[in-house]
């Protein structure tokens, strides 16, 4: 019994998570007040921008300066633009089939958000253009280099200023990366033996895996 009002609570409290998460961030707390009074077309005008920031296509230096210019402030222009860009981008986060329209439009109206601005925001994040959207950040973020190419010798020191004869080999790598970079390092034959038992290891893990009946796809 105990067990079923744990389990309960704990989805109660997922359903109830706004997609912004279990704290509304400041930007889109600071936004609020400004958006009772702003005029839809000075805010259609502040989606273009975020809308084109996103697809990654330039933007041009200056523009909500220019936006101000419509009897509106350079600081309400750069508020609304940051509480609507946070905004657009914790939902483009999240994949369609975890974020509906309904919930995308009552966590709204949870924040405050003016009814009459939120059919703009649906029709960016459920439009046609979401895919463009999706390409574009998968495009755009953040990535670590990749490993291109890998060689390796081996060394071996026959003697050092406080030994005469050491004869103890390493392996001296080098790697060269996608970004360019070429990185060199030595690797102690402890370390090398090491590395050669952690991936045996994985690769025998991973063919364990490969062999359980539940991950087999049944004719």
């Amino acid at each position: 019994m105990a067990r079923d009002r744990s389990s309960s609570a704990v989805n109660a409290l997922t359903e109830n998570t706004l997609f912004l998460g279990p704290k509304v961030p400041d930007e889109v707390r600071r936004m609020i007040p400004h958006l009772k009074s702003l005029d839809k077309e000075v805010f259609r005008k502040i989606l273009q921008v975020i809308m084109a920031s996103l697809e990654g296509k330039q933007v041009e230096d200056g523009i909500l300066h220019k936006i101000s210019a419509d009897n509106v402030s350079e600081d309400v222009v750069g508020s609304v633009f940051a509480g609507m860009f946070t905004i657009l981008t914790s939902a483009l986060r999240l994949p369609l089939s975890s974020l509906k329209p309904e919930q995308f439009q009552a966590d709204l109206d949870e924040v405050r958000i003016p009814r009459e601005l939120i059919p703009d925001l649906s029709s960016i994040v459920f439009g046609e253009r979401r895919s463009q959207l999706d390409d574009a950040a998968l495009e755009l973020g953040a990535r670590l280099p990749k490993l291109d190419s890998l060689r390796w010798r081996v060394d071996v020191a026959i003697s050092t200023s406080a030994l005469n004869r050491v004869l103890e080999p390493s392996i001296l790598m080098e790697t060269k990366l996608s970004n360019g970079d070429i990185r060199t390092f030595e690797v102690p034959l402890s370390k090398f033996h090491q590395l050669r038992y952690n991936v045996a290891y994985v690769l025998k893990e991973m063919e364990d895996v490969e062999h359980k009946s539940i991950l087999k796809i049944q004719d």
